[in-house]
């Protein structure tokens, strides 16, 4: 099994912004696990993991001029529980509460090991580590924020991703 697992967060900036969501099209997740994860190319990736493996999400946005960064990654305290499948961002997006800094994994029993703003190629990377003691089999999900350019209405999340122990 790989030590390192890449998840690509593809965003459609100006469709998001647009819509106030990161559904309908506007989000793309993908990942290099040959563990077989599942929902490849939607926003409800469930990427299949080992501890120790380190995970690493970068964003990549379509849209050349708007730029797109990892605002915040926070695994959700009801990670087991499926989102509902009509969730979206709230008409006038908010942001989000105040989570750790860049790198930081909550809810996961072990810290990350902080990107902190490491510099991939001009897009912000954050990693962290699969904690020995997730229960195989049980999804974690988290809340992925987005920020896309600039303003008040510019960081939007969904809450549908999850790594699975396999």
């Amino acid at each position: 099994m790989k030590h390192r697992i890449s998840i690509v967060v593809m965003v459609d900036a100006v469709g998001a912004l647009s819509d106030r969501t990161l559904h309908n099209g506007n989000l793309s997740l993908v990942d290099d696990s040959s563990a077989g994860s599942e929902h490849q190319g939607t926003p409800d990736l469930i990427t299949a993991v080992a501890p120790g493996q380190v995970i690493q999400w970068t964003p990549i946005h379509v849209d050349v001029q708007t730029p797109v960064e990892i605002h915040a990654i926070e695994f959700l305290s009801g990670a087991t529980v499926p989102p509902p499948a009509d969730q979206t961002v709230p008409p006038h997006p908010v942001e989000p509460p105040a989570f750790p800094a860049p790198g930081a994994v909550p809810g996961t029993g072990a810290d990350a090991m902080g990107s902190d703003g490491h510099e991939n190629h001009d897009l912000l990377v954050w990693e962290g580590i699969v904690p020995y003691d997730m229960t195989p089999g049980v999804p974690y999900r988290y809340r992925l924020s987005l920020k896309l350019h600039e303003g008040p209405n510019s960081v939007l999340y969904i809450d549908s991703p999850a790594l699975l122990r396999v």
